[in-house]
């Protein structure tokens, strides 16, 4: 459209857009055993309604962060939109587990939404906003996780598992109309070509990666598919990074992904997603415990509290909401004192509410200040390492490098999800298959250490003698702000 909306309706409509995907990413997570019922599968079927989900998303979010550099971020927004509310729809209709894990998948290209977001704000926003409006949009991404909680919790005790996605239909469809209607096409684009080879082996580097780590508790960690899978994923990745060293234009340009800035930051989206997965999954399985257990063994567990699916969720309410002032603060910090301190600090403030869950739990009160510190920390990291990777890159590489960022932020929360699973099974009741009280404290002491080891690594996002306001960072001869 050639008439230029105002910058805060373009901000309102990618927050929309962002919390749409954010709620469906997270929604059927406390649906699974219902959805396992309902559909008469199994455990390892129900889980590949996540797994399917983050394959996808994990593929397709660089990708279409690359095609939306080269043909447009607009377009490409509204490509993944329609490509994700179709996926919604079909998940509401679908007549078993194979059609639902299939529209899943569908709905995985919706992880496109926030790299793109970010590339139209460092493209249409004036400079001084950009920092507010990537806070905010990245804000989303830890809120709307939380909100999906809590909505898929009513509606699993009151509604039908169909309108989980039936809800996420009607937000995704409303977001792609707005976009398409309201966001303008970014003037910023690259008229290189896509390169095929390196979009393969990316794709197939990130599939037998994320399966091989989703599956490797059913399948057994030294299993020949594991381990295979693995190789598979470690030869597919070095020759990507081969490839994409040699090829005169690269999806992702390798030395952008090796500066300083970019490097440190990926790693702490990495650490990030560990701390968040691992923490969101925990506390709705910690408060729901000792409910639908026999009372016999019910008898010999000591903790939790009981809660309906419902209840689960709101817990984690006054930690979504605390997200909205969070994200936007943190880019205000950042164009004060550097992106660096507002990332540290949030993976600091991460730290301290996951470290509080871990000792103090044997109340309402306790998990409800634990997740709302957390709430407030996990925004505040995701805006300023959003802002981070969008300063350090130049304007026709915001769309795939923020993409590689989400990436990342997955992998992190794959890990996370497995690692907390894996202490979990570890440490049961004698004679049950009930986790231990202190199972659940050593899995959040191990999200809490993780999240501190991320505050101190944010530290060295540029050099310590610099801050990271003003720093000129070079590539092919053009200079940029980190």
């Amino acid at each position: 459209m050639s008439q230029r909306q105002h910058y805060n309706v373009t901000l309102g409509v990618l927050t929309l857009a962002g919390i749409a995907f954010a709620l469906q990413q997270t929604m059927v997570v406390p649906a699974l055993p219902a959805l396992r019922e309902e559909l008469h599968t199994t455990t390892g079927w129900v889980t590949w309604l996540l797994t399917g989900f983050l394959l996808t998303a994990s593929v397709a979010t660089p990708l279409l962060g690359k095609l939306g550099d080269q043909y447009g971020k607009e377009r490409l927004l509204v490509i993944s939109l329609v490509i994700f509310f179709f996926g919604c729809v079909g998940a509401a209709l679908a007549p078993n587990i194979w059609f639902l894990i299939a529209f899943r998948m569908v709905q995985g290209t919706g992880g496109a939404v926030f790299p793109l977001s970010f590339a139209i704000i460092k493209d249409e926003f004036p400079e001084e906003k950009v920092g507010v409006a990537v806070g905010t949009v990245s804000a989303v991404f830890a809120i709307g996780g939380g909100l999906g909680l809590v909505l898929s919790g009513i509606i699993i005790d009151h509604l039908s598992w169909r309108w989980l996605f039936v809800i996420g239909a009607i937000g995704v469809g409303i977001a792609a109309v707005l976009v398409h209607r309201f966001v303008p096409e970014s003037p910023v684009k690259t008229e290189s070509s896509l390169d095929i080879p390196g979009a393969t082996l990316l794709s197939i580097g990130l599939v037998a990666l994320l399966l091989g780590m989703t599956e490797g508790d059913s399948w057994g960690w030294g299993s020949p598919r594991i381990v295979g899978l693995f190789a598979i994923s470690a030869a597919a990745l070095l020759s990507w990074g081969v490839v994409e060293l040699r090829v005169p234009e690269p999806m992702v340009d390798m030395r952008m992904l090796a500066r300083r800035p970019v490097l440190v930051t990926n790693l702490t989206a990495l650490i990030a997603g560990f701390a968040m997965f691992g923490s969101f999954v925990l506390i709705p399985n910690f408060v729901e415990i000792p409910r639908d257990l026999s009372a016999s063994v019910a008898r010999m567990v000591d903790y939790g509290f009981g809660a309906s699916s419902t209840k689960a969720g709101l817990y984690l309410l006054p930690s979504a909401l605390s997200g909205f002032l969070s994200g936007p603060l943190a880019g205000i910090l950042g164009k004060r004192y550097g992106s660096k301190w507002p990332l540290a600090l949030g993976m600091l403030i991460a730290s301290i509410g996951i470290g509080l869950l871990a000792e103090w739990h044997s109340r309402p009160w306790h998990i409800l200040l634990g997740a709302l510190v957390l709430g407030i920390g996990l925004p505040f990291t995701f805006a300023a390492m959003a802002k981070l990777i969008v300063d350090s890159v130049r304007p026709i590489e915001t769309g795939v490098a923020t993409g590689v960022n989400t990436v990342m932020r997955t992998i992190g929360g794959v890990v996370g999800g497995q690692v907390g699973a894996a202490i979990l099974t570890a440490e049961k009741i004698p004679e049950t298959h009930v986790p231990t009280e202190g199972a659940f404290a050593t899995a959040f002491w191990m999200s809490a250490v993780a999240a501190f080891v991320g505050a101190v690594l944010a530290v060295f996002v540029t050099p310590l003698r610099s801050t990271d306001r003003g720093l000129p960072i070079s590539n092919r001869g053009v200079s940029f702000k980190e």
